[in-house]
């Protein structure tokens, strides 16, 4: 058997590899215009500011339940010998900077 083509295939096949690449080269056109690489940066930024944001809160929100578990009991109560001392040095600083700061006025 031979493989011998007719023209009449071998124009088909020459109408269907430029369609082909057509479709290729617009492609191509799309993937390089400037609008398209704007907005797949725009999109990458934005992935990456909601991931980073999201590892934020869960790290926040961990660390203030780490706090609450140390100032309260399970049922919800405060631990007065834990809450006192830290509310004493919050006073105690506060007074110092209001002290420091009438000092400086005169």
């Amino acid at each position: 058997m031979s493989d011998a083509r007719t023209p009449a295939q071998i124009e088909a096949d020459i109408v269907r590899r430029r369609e082909q690449l057509a479709v290729t080269l617009d492609e191509i056109g799309i993937r390089v215009h400037p609008k398209t690489i704007v907005g797949d940066a725009k999109a990458k930024v934005a992935a990456t500011v909601d991931h980073t944001a999201g590892r934020a809160f869960v790290a926040v929100n961990r660390v203030v339940s780490d706090v609450k578990a140390r100032f309260t009991h399970e049922d919800g109560a405060p631990r007065l010998e834990r809450v006192v001392p830290v509310a004493l040095v919050a006073v105690a600083v506060v007074g110092l900077i209001a002290a420091s700061a009438r000092k400086g006025k005169d």
